[in-house]
């Protein structure tokens, strides 16, 4: 029994232990890369420089996404799948599916029957509650309306004799 308990508390230490730190301004985008694989996506940004996606998805909830400038350094990382940034989108105007992407990174989960048409796109984020951010995407690229709703892998009954 001690063994098993010994095996336990090392596995938790090295899952714990994998969290990577963001990269501070400055470093390297070969060294972004080299540290934290190749980015889920990339993105242009003004002035030539690049956003690298890093989406943990579709169940994962969290996006880093690391700007780096035309010299190929980091300026800034952060975590995009937050209250903050979805409260951002949601009084963004005239926000198109590419803005979309560029700013919350891939969806966990895409499916039709958007407000307009087109699709619903969903995020996972870090909350207690069992919610998820969506984006209703129109056919044309426009994003119609934005809302938190109940994640359906927490919708199932919760009594088996329901």
């Amino acid at each position: 029994m001690r063994h098993g308990l010994f095996s336990l508390a090392g596995v938790s230490a090295l899952i714990g232990g994998c969290a990577l730190a963001p990269p501070q301004p400055g470093t390297l985008q070969d060294d972004v890369v080299r540290t934290w694989g190749q980015p889920s996506a990339r993105y242009t940004l003004p002035e030539n420089g690049q956003r690298l996606e890093f989406a943990t998805g579709p169940y994962g909830r969290t996006t880093w996404m690391i700007d780096v400038d035309r010299a190929a350094r980091v300026v800034q990382a952060r975590q995009v799948l937050s209250e903050a940034e979805f409260l951002r989108v949601q009084s963004a105007v005239d926000l198109r599916r590419e803005d979309l992407l560029r700013w919350l990174g891939r969806p966990g989960e895409r499916r039709s029957g958007g407000r307009a048409g087109g699709e619903v796109w969903s995020w996972r984020y870090p909350t207690n509650d069992c919610l998820w951010f969506e984006s209703s995407v129109a056919e044309d690229g426009r994003v119609t309306g934005s809302a938190y709703s109940t994640d359906p892998r927490c919708d199932a009954p919760s009594d088996a004799r329901d």
